[in-house]
């Protein structure tokens, strides 16, 4: 009885919904294009028998991309759909399309948008990323027996709690999954407690990224420019630059790096850098080198790369507030040390074993924070040694995307 209640709500929140899309639209066009998608409209006929990954933002579709290449391999013929939930995640796997491939928005979780994107598509398979479990989804998958599983799955003890709240709707959901492949032991068991079926731990697919050969280059060609050292605030969140920015005003004689998470926010964090007092640059205006500025800003998608390579070391961005932090396994592979705050339950297995390699320092605020990573900016021979100790704690956890795409491979044989 519980999920025919949830999807009243739902369908009774749709005109809400319309008008969140609207206002989201303002700032990011993307929300605006194929709006009927998201109701479970179509626009054309498709060939049924794509593998279907669902990747709902930027973080799940870049960890998608990493999977599709060992898939690619394995399978060149291998045609996808690939789903969404923001215009960002949908920006970035456009350009993980081939030819037969097909992109769409995963429909709002209402039993009829969930059957017209069923009935569109008839997927051979399907393959959430990390969290995205919706009940109707689930339930109308295992009603027409279409392999569902959850990979690189995760679960915070905040999530686990949720779930028990509203485990009758849940509990179903989770269940429904053919099969779930976990990041962690932590993850396996929490998410076994909330109802799933855990066939595997086979780590995190974001070990497997292989940093872009061009833009190491470049960030270093960049770096070797500034005389002073170089500490980025790497994918910071709303709430979070206030404080970087009261910080950074004792440290004159450090060039900043500022990398706002969301692209939305790029104007308003260069606004708010100018109110500060700061001088300006941004990536977006940079011709053969940075221009000189208090602060440089990278409002550019795509260049975490380069950006982690100009920089020394790297202040974790939504670790300074409770937002349980970005992902940490780029800045060590590309060789960049990392200071985090305290709030780093998104990756919290990640956090714990940088510390423990020495590629990471813990923080309790953002005050502490910048004068940590300026001070080991400065510290030339352990800095080295920090930039050491991540790539190799990087390199050490990888095979997750292998694992991965043999249990996918052997879900569509079956």
């Amino acid at each position: 009885m519980i999920r025919p209640l949830y999807s009243l709500v739902l369908m009774g929140a749709q005109p809400l919904l319309r008008r969140k899309l609207r206002r989201r639209g303002v700032a990011e066009p993307g929300y605006l294009e194929h709006v009927d998608e998201r109701f479970g409209r179509y626009p054309a006929a498709t060939e049924p028998g794509r593998l279907w990954i669902h990747a709902v933002s930027l973080g799940e579709t870049r960890a998608a991309a990493i999977l599709l290449g060992v898939l690619r391999d394995a399978r060149p013929d291998l045609r996808i759909l690939l789903t969404h939930g923001t215009a960002t995640g949908r920006a970035e796997g456009q350009r993980l399309l081939r030819e037969g491939d097909a992109q769409a928005w995963l429909p709002w979780d209402t039993p009829r948008a969930v059957r017209g994107f069923l009935d569109h598509f008839r997927p051979s398979a399907g393959v959430l990323m990390e969290t995205e479990v919706w009940p109707n989804l689930t339930a109308h998958c295992k009603a027409r027996g279409i392999p569902l599983a959850l990979a690189n799955a995760r679960l915070s003890d905040k999530s686990l709690s949720q779930a028990r709240r509203l485990s009758r709707l849940s509990r179903p959901a989770y269940g429904a999954l053919d099969a779930v492949w976990a990041q962690t032991e932590p993850d396996a068991r929490r998410l076994a407690e909330a109802g799933a079926t855990v066939k595997g731990v086979y780590g995190n697919l974001k070990y497997d990224a292989t940093p872009d050969a061009a833009q190491l280059a470049e960030g270093r060609d960049w770096r070797s420019t500034s005389p002073r050292p170089v500490v980025m605030f790497a994918s910071s969140r709303e709430g979070e630059e206030a404080g970087f920015l009261r910080a950074v005003a004792a440290h004159p004689d450090v060039q900043w790096l500022l990398v706002p998470r969301h692209p939305q926010r790029f104007d308003e964090v260069a606004a708010q850098v100018v109110q500060a007092g700061f001088t300006v640059s941004r990536r977006s205006a940079w011709g053969d080198s940075p221009a000189p500025a208090a602060v440089w800003i990278g409002d550019s998608l795509g260049e975490m790369a380069m950006y982690y390579a100009l920089a020394d070391v790297a202040l974790l961005g939504g670790s300074f507030a409770p937002l349980g932090g970005q992902n940490l396994i780029e800045a060590a592979a590309c060789g960049c040390p990392v200071v985090m705050g305290p709030h780093t339950f998104n990756f919290g297995e990640a956090a714990e074993l940088s510390l423990a390699a020495g590629a990471a320092r813990r923080v309790a605020g953002i005050e502490e924070g910048v004068r940590v990573a300026v001070e080991l900016a400065r510290d030339r021979a352990a800095l080295q040694q920090a930039a050491a100790a991540g790539e190799r704690f990087a390199a050490e956890h990888r095979g997750a995307a292998q694992r991965t795409a043999d249990a996918i491979l052997r879900m569509l044989d079956r």
